[in-house]
């Protein structure tokens, strides 16, 4: 089954096809970084007309990358929320409109099981059960995954996600936008010792987070500096050091908890080196496998979206004609499979 996935939900345009005897055949991704960056943030409106530029072209370069045809796709699989209402409107007007004239089944995927599949697309594959830490720009989250759709919430954050307060500290630090990655960049060559931020609610138990008031702590601490640039390396490496700490505390409270034995990190945070390096130490002193997405496949992207649909479809799953959304679409609400449904498939 060739399976060609589309992803809108936000800053990124991706187009994907995946076929599950031949893995990933063709991804293009398109990003919209300059055209947000003169605003310090995605403005939904432009996010919108740009994904509506892009599909079409993008279309075709998957298509001609894998050497298919039209009639050679089976089924077309579409970001469904959560997301921007706009951009999710165009990716999944556009999706429905192929698979109608091309007369094949269309489903609209969940944004967030597509980043919680994603490790599936490298080698080696992670298998069921598992315990997954997503870290995004909107989330951050602890699930228990039992199966495809199988997933139970064990913590999240109460305020920021760890990709915002990446980003808004690195805004304040003026590294520009988008911030997470050039802060972590810049961490790179600080002094681990200047500065030393909170690691928010590692003093009390449970699995929540909370990055407000690390992310005020740095505010503070810029507010009083003159940077330089040796101090912007310090003030981002002491941020990173902190964030990484907290989720790798988590990270194993939830794995003592659960007894789950294996951790698989997914979201555009997954990325970032400090964090990976740090979850691979503790993982290995738990001896507990560790899976992380391939880094192309971190962010958003079409392959996730395709590969995400093509499971569902090969279950059996499918989406009548109405073209619907949900900007707010919690895991929860999604069609459970089991574990012996999705090896079948897999």
């Amino acid at each position: 089954m060739k399976v060609l996935g589309i992803e809108s939900s936000c800053d990124e345009t991706g187009v994907a096809i995946y076929d599950p005897a031949a893995g990933l055949l063709a991804d293009v991704l398109h990003t919209q970084v300059e055209i947000h960056a003169p605003f310090g943030g995605v403005v939904p409106e432009l996010a919108s007309r740009d994904h509506l530029r892009r599909l079409l072209p993008l279309t075709k370069a998957v298509l001609a990358q894998a050497k298919l045809e039209p009639r050679d796709i089976d089924g077309v699989a579409y970001t469904k929320g959560p997301g921007l209402v706009g951009a999710l409107l165009v990716g999944a007007l556009f999706g429905r409109t192929l698979a109608m004239a091309w007369k094949k089944p269309a489903i609209g995927v969940h944004h967030l099981e597509g980043h919680l599949l994603a490790p599936f697309l490298g080698e080696p594959k992670p298998t069921f059960p598992f315990l997954a830490l997503l870290v995004s720009g909107g989330h951050t989250e602890l699930i228990a995954v039992n199966a495809i759709g199988s997933y139970t919430i064990l913590g999240e954050t109460v305020d920021d996600a760890v990709g915002e307060a990446f980003d808004k500290t690195a805004k304040l630090l003026g590294l520009g936008y988008p911030g997470g990655a050039r802060l972590a960049q810049c961490a790179s060559q600080g002094n681990p010792d200047r500065f030393h931020f909170p690691r928010p609610m590692l003093d009390r138990p449970g699995l929540m987070f909370s990055f407000s008031g690390l992310k005020t702590a740095a505010a503070q601490v810029i507010r009083a500096q003159t940077l330089d640039e040796a101090t912007v390396a310090d003030i981002a490496c002491a941020f990173q050091t902190a964030v990484v700490e907290t989720l790798t505390v988590k990270c194993r409270r939830a794995l003592q908890q659960t007894a789950l034995p294996t951790l698989v990190i997914a979201g555009g945070v997954s990325a970032n080196a400090a964090l990976r390096e740090s979850l691979t130490t503790m993982c290995t002193r738990q001896g507990v496998s560790l899976f992380f997405p391939p880094l192309a496949f971190c962010t958003d992207n079409g392959a996730m979206i395709a590969y995400a649909g093509c499971q569902r479809l090969m279950m059996g799953q499918h989406d009548g004609l109405a073209v619907e959304v949900q900007p707010r679409w919690g895991l929860n609400e999604l069609k459970r499979f089991t574990p012996f449904e999705c090896k079948l498939f897999q």
